[in-house]
């Protein structure tokens, strides 16, 4: 037995024994008369060795106890602070004392009743009178908490990195003061809190990937919001409101890095009557008070940039920044031209995106010269679709994005409110999408409608959680007080530890790969149905090697699993019904010929296996890595043959969109995650697996 397992058997043995004495270890109540920070600010005039008048109650969390025979010394703690509690003889109820040595661990709350005094040493303490339980705690706290490194650790377990480390406390009392500044500073400004629905129907107000969910009540596919309500308010616009706001959580089903996770709170402010111009202006000012309120002061260094706050903001133009740091001209260059810039540069871009989303990622390498802060402007149409156009320049919107820190940190423009012009860049929008852009916004009627009833020019701005990660220039994710983590049992799964119902099949062959090759040829005479086979085997290989199994065996499934397709290709409900015998003649057993036959399973086409359902780790896995390949030979073709270019990003954005490859099954595919690999890490596997085989099936 390890030291924990016996710190905790002990403990589980005191609270055993507290209960048999009758004595409730988890009382629903206990009066306190101050916090320990009370106590502090109430007491800091008393001198050393005094004791005050009176009795004081006190509660908290025991954080360690030094016993040193007739005077015992702890530390309590609760949310305001924390003030050291003495036990002496003669002073503290002699069974309260035994209880409390014989009892009581670090770690437990109790609370306590007694004099307050200051020590020899000048520390401010309690001379206990009284002292109870509240709650016994049978996990010991961590001994070095500040020695762990673990960051996921510290992440799963918040409540313990919180408890031992007050720099993290403290953290997040300032991220409560900042969205409080934030929101007494526009209430003050005279807008009006407002709440928009977190589902919709569609995902507008934003150009970002959706999560996606079914609400079965309205028998609805709804999306979470990707914007902070910006169509609702607009909306309220139309309603007459001149100024709201809103404060709360918004989604979004793109990459987590240190500047972005999926889920994280967000601030929309819209101002009838106002501009883009007027909008710099009141952000400005919402941003000093910020930093000086918050922070306690005006110059930052964050992400490797000094920025103060009280210097005057510096204007960037959108076309002649870009310009200046990568000599790309961006009305005149073509996407041919930015690609090479891009490779030039060596940053990565989708090879399918559109000049603008391309312009775009050459902005986002001009941005990280940039210290701020400071507004940028100038930003043109096609990248911004709900913002007014710039009278002057047609090209370009009015639109401002805060700089910071080489960083966009909030981001406003004059909104749009010609209800025509809105509609067209909408329906572009709705065109891009349609062609497989995911983060293409949808055509919002409704809002369209509420357009035409006349909205007055308005301002509408946005700043995320990001900007307090970037003053404490810490990860965004240090700054959330529950990031969302992969549950730990994960781990396992993705080491080989899968659910299956089948842990001891027999993995022996009973022919070679050369001689299953002679078999597929003797019954296939289709080069392309071959490539395939090829591809299944390999990617079965890797799946293996991924989840720690047998990796011939599974590349013999994924090789042989058609084995009967030139024979029953185009006779209806066939397939599957000649392979058995033809595994079973050449020494197959049946878990194999049952695995086999099972990628069949719920085809409406295949009577016989139409209500069968996979259930082993091999039938998942064999399920979800033939018919995948189907779906990444289609790409690779699209892409002119050329596998050795796909990215995981393009191939995602391939496999949400169901038009793409229509016939290939995108649940089947999602089977993997029954095996304990994520989709998105099975996509990338399978791009690997088949590129390492590319000339063998025809691919470069």
């Amino acid at each position: 037995m390890g030291r924990e397992e016996q710190i905790i058997g002990e403990r589980i043995r005191k609270l055993n024994e507290i209960e048999e004495q009758g004595i409730n270890p988890y009382p629903n109540k206990f009066n306190r008369t101050h916090t320990c920070d009370e106590l502090q600010s109430e007491f800091v005039d008393l001198k050393n060795e005094a004791k005050a008048k009176g009795t004081v109650s006190v509660a908290g969390r025991l954080m360690g106890k030094r016993d040193m025979g007739k005077i015992s010394f702890s530390k309590l703690k609760d949310g305001s602070g924390a003030i050291q509690i003495i036990l002496q003889e003669g002073e503290t109820d002699d069974k309260k004392k035994i209880f409390f040595k014989k009892y009581i661990d670090a770690g437990d709350f109790v609370g306590v009743s007694g004099i307050v005094m200051r020590s020899k040493r000048g520390e401010l303490s309690i001379l206990v009178k009284d002292v109870v339980i509240l709650s016994k705690s049978t996990l010991p706290l961590p001994e070095k908490w500040h020695g762990i490194q673990n960051e996921e650790e510290r992440y799963r377990k918040r409540y313990l990195d919180i408890l031992m480390n007050d720099d993290v406390k403290n953290m997040f009392l300032m991220k409560s003061k900042f969205w409080n500044t934030v929101r007494s500073f526009l209430l003050d400004k005279e807008f009006i809190e407002v709440e928009t629905p977190i589902l919709e129907t569609s995902a507008g107000g934003a150009a970002a990937t959706p999560f996606a969910t079914h609400h079965n009540a309205l028998d609805l596919d709804v999306y979470l919001r990707i914007s902070m309500g910006e169509l609702w308010q607009k909306k309220l616009m139309v309603a007459g409101f001149d100024k709201t706001f809103e404060i709360g959580r918004q989604f979004r089903n793109e990459g987590m890095d240190m500047e972005h996770l999926q889920d994280y709170t967000q601030m929309e402010f819209y101002w009838a009557y106002a501009n883009y111009e007027d909008g710099m202006k009141l952000v400005e000012e919402m941003y000093k008070k910020i930093a000086k309120d918050v922070f306690g002061k005006m110059k930052f260094e964050t992400h490797g940039h000094k920025v103060d706050f009280s210097k005057k903001w510096v204007k960037y133009d959108y076309e002649k920044t870009i310009k200046k740091y990568t000599d790309v001209d961006i009305y005149e260059a073509n996407a041919t031209d930015i690609k090479k810039k891009l490779d030039e540069l060596k940053i990565e871009y989708d090879a399918d995106a559109d000049k603008w989303r391309l312009v775009d990622t050459l902005w986002k390498v001009a941005r990280k010269k940039l210290s701020g802060p400071g507004f940028l402007t100038g930003q043109p149409v096609e990248v911004t679709p709900l913002a007014k156009r710039n009278p002057k320049d047609p090209r370009k919107v009015e639109q401002f994005q805060v700089i910071i820190g080489g960083s966009e940190m909030g981001n406003g423009y004059s909104e749009l409110n010609d209800a025509f012009d809105q509609e067209e860049r909408l329906a572009k929008q709705a065109e891009q999408k349609e062609a497989g852009d995911e983060e293409s916004m949808d055509h919002d009627k409704g809002f369209i409608e509420a357009l035409k009833h006349g909205m007055p020019p308005t301002c509408g701005f946005g700043v995320s959680e990001r900007l307090f990660g970037y003053l404490m220039d810490k990860p965004l994710r240090e700054c959330v007080l529950f990031p969302l983590m992969r549950p730990a049992d994960v781990k396992e799964k993705k080491t080989g530890k899968a659910k299956e119902s089948k842990s001891n099949i027999n993995t022996e062959l009973p022919i070679s790969r050369s001689e299953a090759i002679e078999l597929l040829k003797k019954h296939n005479k289709s080069e392309s149905d071959f490539n395939h086979y090829l591809e299944s085997e390999v990617v079965m290989k890797f799946v293996a090697r991924k989840i720690k199994k047998n990796e011939e065996y599974y590349g013999m499934l994924g090789l042989l699993h058609d084995v009967d397709w030139g024979q029953t290709k185009g006779k209806a409900g066939k397939h599957l019904t000649e392979a058995p015998k033809i595994l079973s003649d050449a020494g197959f057993d049946n878990d194999f010929i049952k695995t086999i036959v099972s990628h069949g399973y719920g085809f409406v086409g295949l009577p016989e296996l139409a209500d069968k359902k996979r259930s082993t780790t091999e039938e998942h896995a064999l399920a979800a890595s033939e018919t995948l390949t189907g779906l990444i030979h289609s790409y690779a073709l699209m892409k002119g043959k050329k596998i050795s270019e796909m990215q995981l990003k393009g191939l995602s954005k391939k496999f949400k969109d169901k038009k793409f490859a229509a016939a290939i099954n995108r649940d089947i595919v999602k089977e993997c995650e029954k095996i304990g690999i994520p989709i998105h890490e099975f996509l990338e596997l399978s791009i690997e697996a088949i590129t390492s085989i590319k000339n063998e099936v025809g691919l470069e």
